[in-house]
């Protein structure tokens, strides 16, 4: 049976929604109610200073009231992933708080848990037409936001299920030597050296060598810089996407990675893009990018459909309560700064950052459907999140007739091999190869 699936990108919600509405969310929300599963990326802690704010957070330290999952909620929404760089903001505690306001709530989520196996698990979602099961994951965290694994003695930590990934810097003759010579002037290896002269740590392999967590390898090829995704991570989240598979009629990935191809914010990493490949061949119908905070390509790969970023659906980082003294501090301010006087100076009064950039505020929502195992239609819904509205009001989102997103959208699909033609309602229809 054919089972129809909607979703949303990044919901960073810092306030509760009018309680009869906006003008847009009927239709929005009545769109999003005529599909079996409703997916949205939950971009914050929901808990009410019941965490610890943690010494660094992903960016905004982020605290949504628990009362605005309800908010959320009356979109449509039944699936909802945990796992991003807001996932620790407010420590162990604050992961504890989410989970349990969302739990009271029944609400069906994955990517963070009381240890890495909880962390891991494919929450599962039972419809009419079938059965979907959803992993979470995120590239893009703080080291210390990770989950931990459960031991004999010892138990887990709680937090978010990682994927790890390394950069392989590939460099000619005269720029690895150049690596050495700075390693020698600036001393950054000297702790590495020592360790190397007692034998306590292997040497550098021929042709490779690290300066500071920079790894460098020599090539006669073509400079360039690699990803590659943890091995030992990718082998965790694809058996437990292979399981999935065993026990779902559907099975989703949400990945939340803010990491570009080079200097393209718009295009993900190369890693991004094995991982992806590698959880649809064990078992996953599509893959739901998002973190960047705005949209990147479609690709679709062995029935399956990658969306590697959807973009944004709430965004209202500008209108956050309070932050610890931390953020105040960090930018050379006295820890009593008012929040509002702080997002003016981060935005100098609206003149920089995320508030003069269109591709943050115009997204899209992808309505597909999965049939025995394969994608069988791609719809793509554009939304527009109100750039040039006050601040008090941007940020919400409400469907658009506007074409030029979807448009842009098609143009950075077609590297993949991706088709969408546009309507004159601005909807996408990506062309499926049989």
């Amino acid at each position: 049976m054919a089972v129809r699936i909607i979703a949303a990108g990044d919901s960073f919600i810092t306030r509760r929604l009018p309680e009869k509405g906006y003008e847009g969310f009927e239709e929005l929300a009545g769109l999003i109610l005529t599909f079996d599963a409703a997916f949205v990326n939950l971009e914050s802690t929901f808990q009410w200073h019941e965490g610890t704010p943690a010494a660094t957070s992903g960016g905004t330290w982020a605290m949504s009231p628990p009362e605005t999952l309800d908010d959320i909620r009356r979109f449509g929404f039944n699936l909802f992933n945990t796992a991003n760089n807001h996932s620790g903001d407010y420590s162990q505690d604050g992961v504890l708080a989410t989970l349990r306001h969302l739990e009271e709530r029944q609400m069906v989520y994955a990517g963070t848990g009381r240890n890495l196996t909880d962390a891991t698990r494919a929450a599962m979602l039972e419809t009419p037409k079938g059965r979907v099961a959803m992993v979470g994951v995120t590239a893009t965290f703080a080291p210390e936001a990770a989950a931990g694994t459960q031991g004999p003695d010892v138990k887990g930590r709680p937090g978010l299920n990682p994927l790890h990934f390394k950069r392989i810097h590939h460099v000619n003759a005269q720029h690895f030597a150049m690596a050495k010579e700075l390693a020698d002037v600036t001393l950054i290896n000297a702790a590495k050296e020592l360790s190397i002269a007692n034998g306590y740590t292997n040497p550098f392999p021929e042709g490779s060598f690290t300066l500071g967590n920079i790894e460098f390898r020599l090539t006669d090829g073509a400079e360039h810089m690699e990803t590659v995704p943890n091995a030992r991570d990718l082998a965790r989240i694809t058996a437990e996407v292979q399981e999935a598979r065993r026990q779902a009629d559907v099975v989703l990935v949400s990945l939340h990675a803010h990491e570009m191809r080079a200097r393209k914010s718009n295009e993900p990493a190369e890693f991004l893009e094995t991982f992806a490949h590698a959880v649809i061949d064990a078992g996953a119908n599509a893959v739901i990018g998002h973190g960047p905070h705005e949209m990147r390509g479609i690709e679709l790969y062995r029935g399956g459909v990658i969306f590697y970023s959807i973009g944004n659906f709430i965004f209202e980082t500008e209108t956050v309560a309070v932050q610890p003294a931390d953020a105040f501090l960090n930018k050379g301010f006295t820890p009593d700064t008012k929040v509002g006087e702080y997002m003016d100076q981060r935005s100098l009064n609206g003149t920089r950052g995320y508030v003069v950039q269109e591709n943050i505020w115009r997204a899209v929502l992808p309505g597909f459907t999965v049939d025995n195992g394969r994608v069988t239609e791609v719809k793509l819904y554009p939304v527009d999140l109100g750039q040039k509205m006050p601040r008090s009001q941007r940020g919400l989102p409400r469907l658009t007739k506007a074409r030029e997103p979807m448009l842009y959208l098609a143009d950075l699909s077609k590297p993949y091999g991706t088709e969408i033609t546009v309507d004159e309602e601005g909807v996408g229809t990506v062309r499926l190869r049989n």
